[in-house]
């Protein structure tokens, strides 16, 4: 890999990670510090790398910079060093004059990470705010690729992510490992971040197809070291983390090479990843050591169900009844829509179309989709007249693509 193609992966990789030491050192109030620090050991590598060749060890390399350039700054800016809060760990090696130690540890990178999400995570930022912020923070993602991700442009995503930067200055929140108090109070809203940075990724209307599969990846990242915490691995976190692995298992069957969606009866098995389907069925069972049942739990478990292709009884009963107990506990239009194609598989289309017409997501491109499937074979023209209605309403040009295969399939005689 040369420097081009390396420079660019580790930002991704690595810029987070010593951007929440940072902030975990200096407070999140002088974050853009932090930014400026790592954002200026990258700006070294490329120019020392373009001129000298990659090092042996890259990640290394700039880890070292990285300190260096924490240490001089800390040297020639004594009033920063005299604002900072004496409750910073590192505080009494900045008061007795000793040089201040730049942890890069893989347990304190976890750690600072770990408090990086419950930081970001907070009630004080909306929640579209969250995921910009984690994505930018904790994901290494640039304005430009957000703004891209949430199809908006890049003046948006960046006032966004400035005023959630403020708020959390404002609000004096610290940079810390939660306790177990603060677990209890606030997993449940940083699960909530993740699972939507997460959909962010695979419902994507972007057609960037490597952006897409990246929010995913760092969804499933920042869950993984939740698990990797004993006081944040939950049922919960591993339900969710069963769901990530069971969606993304078919990623690659989702879209053809045109970049047209594939409907889940059109996918092609053998493009399924088995060894994340493994690992879900992994998370799955772990998420069910404890008496907990979460809408994580009924969604892996729906989830689950689809990584068999047959059209079984039992398949599709499970199907409806785990979206039958999502209902009960957190009702969704989105889940009460699907729950009436497996209701059709159950029922008949006939019973499927009478639950779906209750719904009134006249706004929904996805409901009309559904209509239109339903009355296919029963009444074509209403088929037609659903089908049209949805490509109407569609965004995303694969969407429209799918639509429209349907309506020529109705209007060829």
């Amino acid at each position: 890999m040369n420097g081009n193609q390396l420079i660019p992966n580790l930002f991704r990789t690595e810029y987070q990670k010593i951007v929440s030491v940072l902030c975990y050192l200096f407070g999140i109030e002088h974050i853009e510090i932090a930014e400026d620090i790592v954002s200026d050991t990258f700006l070294a590598a490329t120019e020392s790398w373009s001129l000298h060749g990659i090092p042996d060890n890259p990640t290394g390399w700039l880890y070292t910079v990285a300190k260096n350039k924490t240490k001089n700054y800390l040297k020639r800016n004594s009033l920063f060093e005299q604002k900072l809060s004496a409750e910073l760990k590192y505080s009494a090696s900045l008061e007795t004059g000793s040089e201040i130690e730049i942890d890069l540890s893989p347990k304190n990178i976890t750690d600072s990470q770990l408090g990086m999400i419950f930081t970001v995570c907070n009630p004080v930022i909306a929640a579209e705010a969250q995921i910009a912020l984690a994505l930018n923070l904790l994901c290494g993602f640039g304005i430009q690729e957000i703004a891209d991700a949430f199809l908006t442009n890049k003046e948006v995503v960046y006032k966004r992510i400035n005023r959630a930067k403020e708020k959390l200055k404002e609000a004096k929140i610290k940079i810390e490992t939660p306790g177990l108090a603060e677990i209890n109070t606030r997993l449940e809203m940083v699960l909530t971040t993740i699972y939507l940075l997460f959909s962010e990724g695979y419902y994507s209307t972007s057609k960037n197809i490597t952006l897409r599969k990246d929010l995913c990846a760092e969804a499933m990242r920042l869950t993984y070291l939740l698990i990797e915490n004993t006081n944040t691995n939950t049922p919960a976190v591993n339900a969710l983390m069963a769901l990530m692995c069971f969606h993304t298992s078919r990623f690659d069957a989702r879209m053809n090479e045109e970049g047209e969606a594939i409907l889940y009866q059109d996918q092609d098995p053998a493009r399924w990843n088995q060894e994340l389907i493994a690992k879900g069925r992994y998370f799955l069972h772990q998420a069910s050591s404890l008496e907990v049942l979460t809408k994580y739990h009924l969604e892996a478990g729906i989830a689950y169900w689809h990584t068999f292709k047959e059209d079984s009884t039992e398949k599709w009963e499970g199907i409806l009844q785990l979206y039958n107990n999502l209902l009960i506990l957190q009702y969704s239009p989105i889940a009460a829509l699907n729950r009436t194609y497996a209701l059709s598989k159950v029922k008949g289309k006939q019973a499927a179309i009478i639950e779906a017409e209750k719904l009134g997501l006249t706004s929904n491109h996805f409901y009309y989709s559904l209509l239109g499937n339903l009355y296919t074979d029963i009444d074509n023209k209403q088929a037609l007249q659903h089908f049209e209605k949805a490509l109407e309403l569609a965004a995303s040009a694969s969407d429209k693509a799918m639509i429209a295969k349907n309506i020529a399939r109705l209007s060829t005689p």
